[in-house]
């Protein structure tokens, strides 16, 4: 079992890649109670279009498929995974992303058997055509009730406008009528070919044994036949790469009391380097920091002219084939809000520069963000990206994060801010 040991932090990482390929990653933290266990396929919403595993032509699958295996992989032929959970004194739970699928629990007890129901359950497909009728009801239901939710219909707003042609513009969970249209075959052919161990990760953290924990999950993956094990063949692209697809207004009219407005910023950069996107999304999230943040000039002045107020967030996600960032606030001043914040995002050279005081202390209180988080085993395991990243966890970003300058902001604002990239999506009240 190779080891990584981080002396700053006095923790040490083992990994294990098995014998079926299945990639396991485990940090003790010594002191803890609690132990936490995130096993991840790299499967997601995106994951559409495909060349299923073993056979030649490819196929386009329903959207909702990945989020739909995630309900399901939960239901058994005389049983339901979670209350095996239940029993043992576990919290369970499952989330499905543009690009991941993710099971997990946490415990204070019985890590033993608790990871074994985790591993069987995710390696245990049972579909029928009765539970997936039933399944479909049930997500039909979760679709409609966030067709109602104004910010949740803010931000796929947004994302359709930034890649109107790609899976990213439909609700990872589908519509009702995609939804309608998965079989246990498409199922079954879609869970064959990213359920391998090979395109998996198990990453535990937490309190455990390492030698001891690695024996468990090593004895329970013995006793399964695999498949011999096959890449799976994505056919994902962006339809226009250079962004120039993107739709720069959109506005929907709701049921709701005040105006909604996010402004995005679609990324066009490439990466064939986990390490380099890293360390790219770590500048990027400072440069935001830099511009946005509640003790920058920018906010201080938006805030107290009411262009924003405290419903002002801001974020960028990066995911596997693209990146975007979106800002969005309640504001009765909707075009005045979307103007300003392009506006500063245009001018982010000379807003770097009027900011060089602030920079160490805003890369030190990220640095003390990321630190603090050391102390959250859900922290540590939900922040760790597999692939995305080349294997990076925690600890790797935050020595990431030190060596970031104020140079280097430069250098992403210029590569990340395009003026074809940018787009502003509006929820209206009925009565403006």
């Amino acid at each position: 079992m190779d080891r990584q040991t981080y002396q700053e932090f006095n923790r040490t990482i083992y990994r294990q890649r098995l014998a079926n390929g299945l990639l396991v990653q485990l940090l003790p933290m010594p002191g803890f109670q609690k132990t936490y266990a995130t096993f991840s396929t790299d499967f997601g919403s995106i994951d559409n279009h495909f060349i299923p595993y073993h056979e030649q032509d490819s196929v386009r699958v329903p959207d909702g498929v990945a989020h739909f295996l995630e309900h399901k992989m939960f239901e058994k032929a005389d049983h339901d995974a979670f209350d095996l959970f239940g029993k043992l004194g576990a919290d369970s739970n499952a989330y499905t992303s543009f690009t991941q699928t993710s099971y997990l629990f946490s415990t204070t007890s019985h890590l033993h058997e608790n990871l074994d129901v985790l591993l069987d359950f995710v390696q245990d497909p049972y579909f029928t055509a009765q539970t997936v009728q039933k399944e479909q009801g049930i997500i039909g239901q979760e679709i409609k009730m966030y067709d109602d939710d104004a910010d949740w219909r803010l931000y796929l707003g947004l994302i359709g406008n930034l890649y109107p042609h790609d899976p990213m513009r439909i609700d990872i969970a589908g519509t009702v009528d995609s939804i309608s249209k998965i079989t246990p075959e498409i199922l079954m052919q879609s869970y064959r070919t990213f359920y391998q161990p090979e395109n998996m990760n198990l990453f535990i953290v937490g309190n455990l044994d390492p030698e001891e924990t690695l024996a468990w999950i090593e004895q329970n993956q013995d006793a399964k036949a695999f498949t011999p094990a096959e890449t799976p063949r994505r056919l994902f692209e962006l339809n226009d790469p250079t962004a120039h697809d993107v739709i720069p207004f959109r506005s929907l009219t709701m049921n709701i009391a005040r105006p909604k407005v996010m402004v995005g910023l679609r990324g066009i950069k490439q990466f064939d380097d986990g390490r380099e996107r890293l360390r790219y999304k770590l500048a990027i999230d400072l440069l935001l920091d830099v511009l946005f943040d509640d003790t920058s000039d920018n906010y201080l002045r938006l805030y107290n002219n009411e262009v924003l107020d405290d419903s002002f967030g801001y974020s960028f996600e990066m995911q596997r084939g693209f990146h975007f960032a979106h800002f969005s606030s309640n504001t009765d001043q909707m075009e005045r809000f979307a103007d300003e914040i392009v506006a500063i995002l245009e001018s982010a050279d000379k807003q770097i520069d009027a900011a060089r005081t602030r920079f160490d202390g805003i890369k030190r209180a990220e640095l003390g963000r990321l630190i603090g988080l050391m102390d959250s085993p859900e922290a540590v395991a939900n922040r760790y990206a597999g692939r995305l990243f080349d294997g990076a966890n925690l600890m790797d970003e935050i020595q990431t994060l030190n060596t970031i300058t104020l140079e280097d902001l430069y250098q992403v604002a210029k590569e990340f801010i395009t003026p074809q990239g940018i787009s502003v999506y509006q929820v209206v009240p009925h009565h403006q």
